[in-house]
């Protein structure tokens, strides 16, 4: 007996195979439908493309960017300053095909078309399951837009590099390039969310024409190898917006000082860094005074890039999930067999589907805003709503699909773990849920079109399932309540709110079942506090078919 025949424990079989390669477009039924209804169908081809791409290379390329994490270089050999961030070549691969693509521009080149922004969501849907810290960059790239407006001459030599489709990671000036990045930074040690709790200092620069200094530092500074930084500061008329350079305009390194690298949870593809302004230099946007109404406006996209980073990780942990499901067999049967977990993945399934007809009804609003005053209404109340519930799901989601694989799931190999670390931090970013769900207030009690816009979108559904209808009538009256008394309660109001729209929306675009599912298992009190506690086994079939066809 030879060593090899000897030594044989065993034989591999009951592993399932990997996932990947996929197309992660014509593989999921809910995405599609909801791009088409939401009008956004007529770049199918633009996504059909993309979507081969991040279901099968920008997997293997994310592996490696995630494996081999970004490195601070402060000096070069000489001992000069240099502040360099270093990537693995696999990050500059995703961002190049990434760009190239339109996850940041797409909606910006396309601009005179509607659908447009629907189009590039389902850009950043594709793109996020393959790798999410890639998609801090080119979500803020994307946002820059409109705050970039209030300066037009800035505008006029950003905004071209912007749409592009050119990556350019070189170290020189973005006036050089053909395409840029462009970062944020507005957290500071003593406010976090209290922007205005800042005490970075701007000056103006005499005979600088808009051009200021700025002394002070940043505690969470946002893709720090990007081309320009949109940043808070207090100037003399109070706390304003600047767009800072990472080269100065006169060619050399801006004064902007990489203290150290945040070592993440997750996101590590991507780089956070803390930062210190020692005279950097900056344009002012918009007028002095007008900071944080002028981010916001790049804030309220950042936000929708949030939910529909939420919804997209939902959606690939709970494909990887059922594809296990379907071919590990236990005790006798496939897993996805078994009475119990399939309630657990057709839950899982609902939610997922629910997030993604949310996260795209609200980039229909937002892309009509500028048409349509109801819609833009409805735009920014639902961006916080959205972003708060679908985000605050997402980390119990993520920890429900990784125990369907059981130990294995816990594995990196199995891409379970970077999606898990991943999902709490779109709950995190651009404001936390209590921020989240007091903004919903502040709409709702600053702009009564806000209001009418959601009822609106509820009426649009009514007759269609008793549980909405009666769910309408209960927020109707919430809604007619003293803002102030609703603060105590703010994320109940914005929980119930966010899954009475999930349900509109579904009674009006998805399947009968589907939509039947969902208002039995959300509406009403029905529901169970963990996924699978499902009441009914209706419509399992069909949801489980439309997740993996």
């Amino acid at each position: 007996m030879d060593s090899r025949e000897r030594f044989h424990t065993h034989e591999i079989q009951n592993q399932p195979h990997a996932l990947a390669p996929s197309d992660l477009w014509s593989g999921d039924v809910a995405l599609r439908e909801a791009v088409q209804r939401e009008g956004g169908g007529w770049a199918e081809a633009f996504l059909a493309a993309y979507g081969v791409l991040a279901g099968g290379e920008l997997q293997e390329l994310a592996h490696e960017a995630n494996r081999n994490r970004p490195r601070l270089e402060a000096f070069d050999a000489r001992g000069e300053r240099i502040d360099r961030v270093v990537f693995h070549p696999a990050y500059h691969a995703l961002m190049q095909q990434a760009v190239q693509h339109g996850v940041p521009g797409f909606a910006w080149r396309h601009a005179d078309r509607p659908g447009a922004h629907v189009a590039r969501a389902g850009l950043m849907f594709l793109h996020n399951q393959a790798d999410q810290g890639s998609s801090c960059p080119l979500t803020m790239t994307y946002a820059s837009v409109p705050a970039l407006s209030h300066a037009p001459a800035l505008a006029r030599e950003w905004l071209p590099r912007i749409r592009s489709g050119g990556y350019d990671p070189s170290h020189r000036p973005g006036w050089e390039k053909d395409g840029v990045t462009i970062g944020m930074g507005m957290t500071e040690k003593q406010g976090g969310s209290d922007v205005r709790a800042n005490t970075t200092r701007a000056t103006p620069v005499a005979g600088g024409d808009g051009l200021y200094s700025l002394v002070g530092h940043k505690w969470f500074f946002s893709a720090p190898m990007c081309d320009a930084f949109l940043v808070l500061a207090q100037a003399a008329g109070g706390l304003s917006c600047f767009l800072l350079p990472r080269y100065a305009p006169d060619g050399s390194l801006n004064a902007v000082r990489i203290q150290r690298l945040k070592d993440k949870l997750g996101d590590w593809s991507n780089a956070s860094a803390e930062v210190e302004f020692q005279d950097a230099l900056a344009w002012r946007v918009g007028e002095e005074g007008r900071g944080v109404a002028t981010i916001l406006q790049m804030v309220a996209l950042t936000r929708l890039d949030c939910l529909l980073g939420s919804a997209s990780l939902m959606r690939q942990g709970l494909a990887r999930a059922l594809h296990f499901a379907r071919q590990r067999r236990t005790f006798g049967s496939p897993l996805s067999g078994h009475a119990l977990m399939r309630n657990v993945l057709a839950d899982l399934a609902l939610e997922s589907e629910a997030a993604t007809a949310l996260a795209f009804r609200v980039a229909r609003a937002v892309d009509a805003s500028a048409r349509d005053p109801a819609e833009a209404a409805l735009a920014r109340l639902t961006t916080a709503l959205g972003k708060y519930w679908v985000c605050k799901r997402s980390p119990a989601f993520l920890g429900e699909a990784v125990e369907c694989l059981g130990g294995i799931g816990y594995v990196e190999e199995t891409g379970m773990p970077r999606l898990y670390r991943q999902a709490p931090l779109n709950s995190i970013w651009e404001g936390s849920g209590n921020i989240q769900c007091l903004d919903v207030l502040r709409a709702l009690e600053r702009e009564p079109g806000c209001a009418q816009a959601f009822v609106a979108e509820l009426a649009a559904a009514r007759g269609a399932h008793p549980l909405l209808d009666a769910e309408a009538g209960s927020l109707a009256a919430w809604l007619r309540e003293p803002v102030a008394a609703l603060v105590p309660r703010a994320r109940l109001l914005a929980e119930r709110m966010a899954l009475a729209l999930q349900a509109s929306v579904l009674l009006r675009g998805a399947p009968a079942q589907v939509a039947e599912a969902f208002c039995e298992a959300r509406l009403g009190g029905r529901s169970g506090l963990a996924f699978g506690a499902l009441r009914s086994d209706t419509g399992w079939d069909l949801l489980l078919e439309r997740v993996l066809p």
